[in-house]
């Protein structure tokens, strides 16, 4: 229940309306309860004492109950699903807050199907919890305690059958409950996996299709959808035993109201319309509790759900700024990292003891194999991922002592592989300043090459582009990222391996591009071909985490070591070939 009422706790700023809805369903429950009394009335007035006075009220009663609980129920329907409404969006509203604060390590442990799924399907079962589930369980549990109170009022001796009976209904719904959440935590697992093994596959269609792996994908996702199928059959197997478990209890009491009731009728003590009356008040103490038991299963398996979504909002974001953190002021460029020690891993260092100084408008390139930290320290100089040991200073402030936002606000990234939104080429690149002007974003464009080819395109800068801007080249698409920079206009300048995807006319342009961008700025280039960094103020070779070498291309061409090895395999082969 502490996660329910938890969720409860969104609706405190809709509280007015949830009262009115509250009042409506109350309202139109009590009309349910004025039912049996016409019966008795019926049975006890009309057809035993021939009053047709009495008849017609009863008539008129009938078409008025009516009216007005059709006029409340559209009060309590259309209140409690605007305030379901809201709670979800609230609730969506800050799963989505923190996912953007998060620090990347997360999404480096988390699949992006799995991810998705919290905003979606979590969500969305959170959803039933809040609206319909909560309309059956205030309108049934007032109908549950007013047939009570009439009950009572009718003949409590008769009440006291029932009420032996509630304490094992509330048993069996508990335990039952319980099963169901643990089953409901199942399911939204297995449906996670169908939703990472989907997005899988249909963000790696070209590589699936070039393999011809689609029977093999297949057979991927069919196992996963099997587990989400066994899981929710776990879920029905325990709905199904409840239901008829709680039937037979209310059978029980029926058939216990039937055999003391029809005796007490015999020998006069009530009359036969106050038995009948009472014994539809059991039928309606019979469905509110059948529905109830129905309801707390599906709230409880709703709340495996809520468990997971609180669970992602409680957890730790990885990053934080300090509570003395100031704004960064305008930056000269001037980067020292000081013997910075990092680990993705406990245990297994990707940077060990590095030290690296860029003076304010150098080029700095990062070079070395595969995996030897290079992407590493670009992802720490915007503190992506904060130091084990040591610091990275900017104009000599450290960058923990300095709000993220300012930070960043002043570092540009060039990835290797540029991320595009589905909408225009013209927000697309004004994603870099979103106060810069139509002519400002032009004028970028043609700095970073890309002017050309989008006036060629559809609807020049208002072309809409397809998701993720598959629909133009790799090249095309690193000149918008390009365009984006230089509109940020950043003091620093982070390229990771930008031009390495590319063909070489392509990489003609877009190094064109890079060139005019890095003018003026401490720029950091990853590089895989040494010929984009042949002309770099200084060239730091980087293996296993450790710094190996530095200096000017010449210096270390001269030297023999690293740097002359990876020429070498570059170049030498390539012209002997």
């Amino acid at each position: 229940m502490n996660s329910y009422l938890r969720l409860l706790s969104y609706i405190k700023p809709y509280k007015l309306r949830l009262i009115s809805a509250i009042l409506c369903m109350i309202i139109a429950a009590g009309c349910n309860l004025y039912l049996p009394w016409i019966i008795k009335d019926m049975i006890d007035d009309v057809l035993l004492n021939k009053d047709m006075e009495t008849m017609k009220w009863i008539c008129i009663g009938v078409v008025v109950v009516f009216l007005i609980r059709g006029v409340f129920y559209f009060g309590q329907t259309y209140l409690v699903s605007y305030v379901g409404q809201r709670v979800i969006v609230d609730v969506r509203s800050q799963l989505f807050k923190k996912f953007q604060r998060v620090s990347p390590a997360y999404y480096d442990k988390h699949q992006t199907g799995a991810i998705m799924s919290y905003v979606t399907n979590d969500v969305g079962a959170m959803q039933a919890a809040v609206i319909d589930n909560l309309v059956d369980l205030i309108t049934e549990a007032s109908i549950l305690v007013g047939s009570i109170g009439m009950m009572i009022y009718l003949n409590w001796q008769l009440t006291l059958i029932i009420m032996v009976v509630v304490p094992m209904v509330s048993f069996a719904m508990k335990k039952f409950g319980r099963k169901q959440k643990s089953t409901g935590t199942v399911i939204q697992e297995r449906i996670s996996d169908v939703t990472s093994r989907l997005q899988e596959s249909v963000s790696a269609a070209r590589v699936v299709k070039s393999f011809v792996r689609e029977e093999y994908e297949i057979k991927r996702f069919d196992e996963v959808n099997y587990l989400s199928f066994r899981a929710n059959m776990k879920n029905v197997q325990v709905s199904s035993f409840m239901n008829p478990t709680v039937e037979t209890l209310a059978a029980m009491a029926v058939a216990g109201l039937l055999w003391v009731g029809g005796y007490m009728v015999t020998s006069d003590v009530i009359t036969a319309g106050e038995l009948v009356a009472f014994l539809t008040y059991g039928v309606n103490l019979a469905n509110p509790v059948k529905r109830l038991s129905r309801v707390y299963g599906n709230i409880q398996k709703a709340m495996a759900s809520a468990d997971r979504v609180f669970g992602v909002l409680d957890m730790d974001e990885g990053l934080y700024n300090k509570e003395n953190a100031v704004v960064m002021p305008p930056i000269k460029g001037k980067v020292e990292i000081k013997d910075v020690t990092f680990s993705y891993t406990e245990g297994e260092p990707a940077l060990e003891h590095l030290n690296i100084t860029a003076e304010p408008g150098q080029m700095i390139a990062l070079v070395g194999p595969s995996g030897s930290g290079k992407s590493t320290i670009a992802n720490l100089l915007p503190r992506f991922y904060d130091v084990d040991s040591g610091a990275i200073l900017i104009d000599g402030m450290d960058v923990r002592d300095v709000t993220m936002a300012s930070l960043r606000e002043q570092i540009g990234i060039v990835p290797q592989e540029t991320m595009l939104f589905s909408t225009t080429v013209m927000e697309n690149i004004r994603y870099g300043r979103l106060e810069a002007t139509d002519e400002e974003v032009i004028a970028a464009a043609k700095a970073a090459n890309a002017d050309e080819f989008i006036q060629d395109l559809p609807d020049k800068y208002n072309t809409e582009l397809g998701e993720r801007g598959l629909n133009l080249s790799g090249g095309q698409r690193q000149r918008m990222a390009i365009a984006r920079a230089i509109l940020k206009n950043p003091a620093i300048l982070i390229l990771d391996e930008a031009t390495s995807a590319l063909d070489t006319e392509s990489e003609k342009i877009v190094q064109e591009a890079l060139d005019k961008l890095m003018v003026g700025r401490t720029s950091f280039v990853i590089a895989h071909r040494l010929s984009t960094i042949f002309n770099a103020d200084q060239i730091f070779v980087v293996e296993d985490g450790r710094l190996k070498e530095h200096g000017t291309h010449d210096e270390l061409l001269a030297r023999g070591g690293l740097y002359k090895t990876l020429y070498d395999i570059q170049f030498r082969q390539g012209e002997g070939a």
